[in-house]
């Protein structure tokens, strides 16, 4: 267990920022507690808006992450009237919210910690509730308590299962009142407390208790087997990764058919290790270690132990049918165990094992699918070492549903904001490195999608993903290589939209390329770039797409963005006006073999984008400007003058049209065309 505390970082520090930066280390370390998991306490002397001198506690607010959080996570609590509870022999979870409610100090300040009164109620001044992965196994071993006594001797009680609040509370403040020489309690099926008198005692003793658990199970675990040992091999990574691509988007439709999940796919060398062995599908479905777990991964995977040749026409044949019985069990759970004011939620799987190839997460976002599948790690190594030195003992129904159901936890669930509208969908945008395809990409990405930029100038690319993941977070969007016109580019290119996501949702076909010369002057060369780009390059992309969208099962919006001169002739523009023209009817066409499968495409054409284009920056503006006898410093006044609107047309007009194409507000809409050129009355479309 590393010890992160600096005193060169603490040095001056004052004690609530000796809190933060304690919680913030405590953060870093994922076997120490999870994404947004744990909470941290400091009581501390604070003045009120009188300017008296008052006891104040310091508590992570619900929902913060200790990794990140700031001041403002940690909203202060009057410890006085807290400590009145104490005397009460009983008080609702709904009473405990309200009465904590008056106490806090801030304006406006988040809601503290569902564990508020466990820090309150513990008479020290620094306390640390964590979820390390070592305490976790011996919480959920059998003989855990008397491992606990094998390890820490009387330093340490244990406190068997009960959900937080008052009644929690309670006993932890009373069992450190009765033994003075408590240096942490273990909750069954929970977590550990530990405290300090100042924030570096409190770090160091969470710390110590940690590491002194991880050192007894490196020692009990030595020459023993895990999982019970293998029962198959993990197939070449080549081929796992190939698989995970073939099954992904039919993963990522059956589990989207209440909302559409985000997927990510995982073959790290401890979950091939877990899939791949005697015991899987015994201590996968034992349940949950705890609530910090359960509350991302539910209480059971999906696991696929029913694949015996390791096809993907068999896992295309079976996983329909193990789905199914995966939501029958989580609909019988939630009968069982309701109140009649629960709704149940979405019944499908947060994690899917597959032997001897990985694991496939799922969540709202790529953010959320990742958080949930290293939580799964977290449980595997939990499970690891509870199940070798012991008998692994999970959350049983009753307390996980009390839990997943519970009001606290739902309240976590409001803090998020309202989705976007193109929240948990995948967008596929070509030529998106610059221009129309960027305008669009970060328009997509501003309402929430998840964006692959697909440009053959991977460079520019790669500064567009990075772009939308520094502004948007992180996963928001990657960049792929592509030159359209080449089938394997493609094909590669949707490959690996699917492996990071899961699927595609919008495919945006702009990449696009112009020459233009009178027809005489027109070479055989211009004549097949243009068409190769502007014709086989929409159509290649196009039929990856439909292949994806028709796997996933969900339908989906392919839009092309075409031209004006689609729809009227553009001087000296010939081949380039055919080959947009060919686009428009191709998407009509497409409009008509999607639509059984609720695939929407749908047609946008601008004219004279001339903003931030990289087709406009070549030899075009030149041979526009020679077309029109004009300069071509005058060709931006030349087309807005041609308007009708006397309007100057730019990237972000076109990927406003492109986003009411892609969102469900145009969901009833297919083989239409969307002008976006100001009004050129010749361009109207009949």
């Amino acid at each position: 267990m590393k010890n992160l505390w600096s005193e060169r970082k603490a040095k001056g520090l004052d004690e609530f920022d000796l809190l933060v930066y304690r919680s913030n280390i405590l953060g870093e370390d994922p076997s120490v507690t999870n994404w947004a998991g744990g909470n941290t306490s400091a009581k501390l002397w604070e003045k009120d808006y009188r300017g008296a001198n008052v006891r104040v506690m310091r508590v992570k607010s619900s929902g913060t992450d200790l990794r990140t959080i700031t001041r403002e996570g940690l909203p202060g609590v009057l410890l006085e009237p807290i400590l009145e509870l104490r005397s009460r022999k009983t008080m609702t979870d709904e009473e405990m919210v309200e009465y904590l409610a008056h106490t806090v100090v801030d304006l406006n300040a988040k809601r503290p910690s569902i564990d508020t009164l466990i820090h309150a109620f513990i008479d020290k001044p620094h306390i640390d509730h964590m979820h390390p992965d070592a305490i976790i196994a011996l919480c959920t071993s059998k003989e855990g308590p008397s491992l606990m006594k094998h390890i820490y001797g009387k330093e340490a009680a244990w406190v068997p299962w009960l959900r937080p609040g008052f009644a929690l509370a309670k006993q932890c403040g009373r069992l450190i009142d009765e033994r003075p020489g408590l240096r942490a309690i273990l909750l069954g099926k929970h977590g550990l407390i530990t405290w300090g008198n100042s924030s570096k005692e409190c770090y160091d003793n969470t710390i110590a208790v940690i590491g002194e658990a991880q050192d007894f199970f490196l020692r009990q675990m030595k020459g023993k087997k895990v999982f019970g040992g293998p029962i198959r091999r993990a197939q070449p990574e080549a081929e796992r990764r190939a698989f995970a691509a073939a099954v992904m988007p039919l993963v990522r439709g059956a589990v989207s058919s209440n909302q559409r999940m985000i997927l990510s796919f995982d073959d790290s060398d401890d979950v091939l290790e877990f899939v791949n062995s005697k015991r899987l599908n015994e201590l996968a479905n034992k349940g949950a270690a705890c609530p910090d777990h359960l509350v991302s991964t539910k209480l059971y995977p999906l696991v696929c132990d029913w694949l015996r040749n390791g096809s993907v026409e068999e896992f295309k044949v079976q996983f329909p049918r193990a789905l199914a019985a995966y939501v029958k069990r989580y609909e019988v759970y939630f009968a069982k165990h309701r109140d009649m004011n629960d709704k149940m939620y979405d019944p499908f799987p947060r994690v899917i094992l597959i032997p001897g190839i990985g694991m496939i997460a799922t969540g709202k976002d790529k953010a959320t699918a990742n958080i949930t599948r290293d939580i799964y790690h977290r449980t595997i190594s939990v499970i690891r070492q509870a199940s070798t030195v012991s008998t692994y003992v999970s959350m049983t129904p009753s307390e996980a549903f009390s839990v997943e159901y519970w009001k606290l936890e739902q309240y976590k669930l409001t803090l998020a904001p309202p989705e976007r509208s193109l929240a948990r969908r995948v967008a596929f945008v070509t030529g998106a490195a610059s221009g129309i395809g960027k305008a669009i990409a970060t328009r997509f990405a501003q309402e929430g999608a998840h964006i692959i930029i697909a440009d053959i100038n991977a460079d520019g690319a790669h500064a567009v993903a990075e772009e939308l993941c520094r502004t948007f977070g992180a996963g928001r969007a990657i960049a792929v290589p592509l030159d359209v016109t080449v089938e394997d580019h493609v094909i590669a290119a949707f490959d690996a939209a699917v492996s990071c996501y899961g699927g595609v949702d919008i495919i945006v076909s702009n990449a696009g390329i112009s020459s233009a010369n009178p027809i005489e002057e027109t070479t055989v060369e211009q004549w097949n770039r243009q068409m190769e780009i502007l014709g086989k390059g929409y159509f290649l992309v196009a039929r990856e797409g439909f292949r994806v969208l028709k796997r996933q099962g969900i339908g989906g919006s392919i839009i092309f963005i075409v031209s004006k001169n689609a729809l009227a002739s553009g001087k000296n523009a010939a081949v380039y006006s055919a080959a947009k023209a060919a686009e428009l009817h191709m998407a009509r066409c497409l409009a008509e073999e999607g639509g059984a499968y609720k695939i929407r495409v749908n047609s946008v054409c601008p004219d004279a984008v001339l903003q931030g284009s990289s087709i406009w920056s070549s030899s075009w503006r030149q041979e526009r400007a020679t077309a029109y006898r004009i300069r071509p410093d005058q060709l931006e006044e030349f087309y807005r003058q041609r308007t009708l609107l006397k309007e100057s047309i730019y990237p972000t007009d076109v990927a406003e049209a492109a986003l009411f194409f892609a969102s469900d507000r145009s969901m009833k809409t297919t083989g239409a065309v969307l002008t976006v050129d100001g009004g050129v009355s010749a361009a109207f479309v009949r």
